[in-house]
C-alpha cells in the first residue's frame, strides 16, 4: 500500500481559520498529481485526511489541534427516539444514485443552501466555479445520491465509498424543508447504506469542540475520535 513516505506533501500559508474566530490555520495536502486508489484513500481517511474536490487534505496547524477526525461505529449504532422520528418524517423520500450533479437544478439547490445556511462561512456567496471544483469533481469511489419528494429535489449527498466505510463528503438540501431535519436524515441514511454494504464506519470529517456548528456530530454515538493517532471510542 502507498504510504505518506511515498508521496509529495504540500502545506498552505497561514490563513484565518474558517471555524474558530481569531485563530490561524494551515493545511497539509497530498500531491494532487499522485493517484489515489480506493485503498490509499481508505488509509488516508484512517489517519485523518479528507477529500475536497480533487484534493486530499488534513489540518496542519502549529498551535492548535482542535480539528479532530471522527467516524460513526455503524454496527453499534441504534437510532434513539429523536432519530426514529426523523426517519419516519422522511419515509416519503426517495434516494437514488445519479451519475452527475452537473446541472442547473442541482446548482440552484446548492446556491440556496450556501447563501442561507452558511452566510458566515468562507464558501459564501456560492458560485458556479466553487460548486464545480468542490463537488462535481469526483474520485473513483464517489457516489452522488439524489433525494426527491416526488418530482421535487430536496437534497443531495456526496459520498466516497471506502474499503472500510463510507465517507460523508458533503450534503446540501432545501433549507425551506426545516421540519424534515434533512442534515440529520442524510447522516442516518448513510449509516444505513453503510450497514447495507456491511462496512464498519461512516466518516464525518472533523469535530471541533469549540465550534457550535460541529456539535451535532457527537450525537451519533458510539463515535470514534482520532486523538494522538489513535481512534478513541465514545459511547
Amino acid at each position: 500500500m502507498t504510504s505518506l513516505k511515498d508521496v509529495k506533501l504540500f502545506t498552505t500559508q497561514t490563513h484565518p481559520c474558517s471555524y474558530l474566530p481569531g485563530e490561524e490555520a494551515r493545511t497539509l495536502f497530498i500531491d494532487p498529481e499522485h493517484p489515489v486508489s480506493t485503498e490509499f484513500h481508505t488509509h488516508l481517511s484512517e489517519i485523518g485526511f479528507r477529500r475536497s474536490g480533487a484534493h486530499m487534505y488534513r489540518p496542519h496547524c502549529s498551535n492548535c489541534q482542535h480539528c479532530v477526525a471522527c467516524r460513526i461505529v455503524v454496527d453499534r449504532f441504534t437510532p434513539n427516539k429523536r432519530y426514529r422520528r426523523i426517519l419516519k418524517r422522511n419515509d416519503d423520500l426517495e434516494v437514488e444514485v445519479v451519475d452527475s450533479i452537473d446541472s442547473e437544478e442541482y446548482y440552484q439547490l446548492y446556491e440556496g443552501y450556501i447563501n442561507r445556511r452558511h452566510k458566515d462561512g468562507d464558501m459564501f456567496p456560492a458560485t458556479r466555479e466553487q460548486f464545480e471544483s468542490f463537488l462535481i469533481q469526483q474520485h473513483e469511489s464517489t457516489v452522488f445520491y439524489r433525494v426527491r419528494n416526488g418530482e421535487k429535489l430536496v437534497a443531495v449527498m456526496i459520498s466516497d465509498i471506502l474499503s472500510n466505510g463510507l465517507s460523508a463528503v458533503y450534503t446540501f438540501y432545501d433549507v425551506n424543508e426545516q421540519k424534515r431535519s434533512l442534515g440529520n436524515y442524510a447522516i442516518l441514511w448513510q449509516i444505513e447504506e453503510t450497514r447495507r454494504r456491511r462496512l464498519p464506519f461512516v466518516y464525518l470529517g472533523y469535530w471541533i469542540r469549540d465550534c457550535e456548528k460541529m456539535n451535532y456530530k457527537l450525537q451519533f454515538r458510539p463515535i470514534e475520535l482520532l486523538l494522538n493517532q489513535r481512534w478513541i471510542r465514545l459511547t
